[in-house]
């Protein structure tokens, strides 16, 4: 058991964003460290596994604990993961969408082992900071652009790879 670290490319209108994923799989030995990683977090995934309704239940602890720890102005998604198990579903897709909604966030059901919506998520989430981060940018896209969105933090209440 340790944090994962990656490094993620997506390019959004032409610039490339660098996003930096800390994976610490929701365990709570490493919940001192995040909450530092949060102070400096422009966005922040939040995922639960749908055929653990525990871990589902866990992430209205961690949006306390980004309420507390982390900048007022972060983004946030919210991903239920394993939905290549549908068969195993223990949290309902309308659970999850109403607990996003009430906490103004985005909400995407993904599979890790399948790479569902995964591109999205991270491209949905990059170009939410984009745009609060003033960088949307106009007119001649033929040279992408690099920006460094850091730290990128990535809750997760199961180990999953992402591409």
């Amino acid at each position: 058991m340790r944090i994962d670290f990656k490094i993620r490319t997506v390019e959004i209108e032409g610039k490339r964003i660098k996003l930096q994923v800390w994976d610490t799989a929701g365990q709570e030995r490493f919940k001192t460290i995040t909450t530092a990683y949060y102070r400096g977090a422009m966005g922040i995934i939040l995922v639960y596994d749908i055929t653990d309704e525990k871990s589902f239940e866990n992430i209205q602890n961690w949006m306390k604990s980004i309420k507390e720890n982390a900048s007022a102005g972060v983004e946030r998604l919210l991903l239920g993961n394993k939905c290549d198990m549908e068969a195993k579903r223990k949290v309902l897709k309308e659970q999850a969408d109403k607990l996003a909604r009430e906490h103004g966030i985005r909400f995407f059901e993904t599979s890790a082992k399948s790479s569902m919506n995964v591109d999205e998520a991270f491209n949905s989430l990059a170009r939410d900071i984009l745009l609060k981060s003033g960088g949307r940018r106009s007119g001649n896209h033929s040279k992408p652009s690099s920006t460094d969105l850091k730290p990128s933090d990535k809750k997760n209440t199961n180990k999953c790879s992402l591409g």
